[in-house]
């Protein structure tokens, strides 16, 4: 089975930082684009950031760029994602999903359609308090 399991959430004061990780199992990373996405109360769904299949090729949403860094070991299967300067509008569910995907990576790969078909996780909760 599929799985893709996120860890690292929790609660974190204004302007801390938080790095997050995307454990595969039952498959390997290696031929997928790892994409980390996040949900607050009320809102849609937002892709933060992206990297392709052996790390070469990032791309970062506005409200990640600057502040985030996704990487990623596919010797370990997994996926990070650091977060830096937390904010309290960072508060939401983080998830991580993953796309067979070779290539580079850019806005259409974090924004389209591919990822309604790709391996979810469950998600795991940020809290930023103020």
């Amino acid at each position: 089975q599929l799985q893709l399991v996120e860890s690292g959430g929790g609660l974190v004061q204004f302007g801390g930082s938080l790095t997050l990780s995307c454990a595969a199992s039952g498959f390997s990373l290696k031929a997928y684009a790892i994409g980390w996405f996040r949900q607050a109360p009320g809102k849609e769904r937002e892709g933060l950031s992206c990297i392709n299949s052996d790390g070469g090729s990032t791309y970062y949403a506005d409200s990640a760029k600057g502040r985030f860094t996704i990487s990623r070991d596919n010797a370990k299967n997994t996926v990070y994602l650091q977060m830096n300067n937390l904010k309290s509008d960072d508060t939401a569910v983080y998830y991580c999903a993953g796309v067979r995907h070779f290539g580079t990576v850019d806005s259409e790969v974090l924004n389209g359609p591919a990822w309604t078909s790709a391996v979810w996780g469950e998600g795991t909760q940020v809290t930023v308090s103020s």
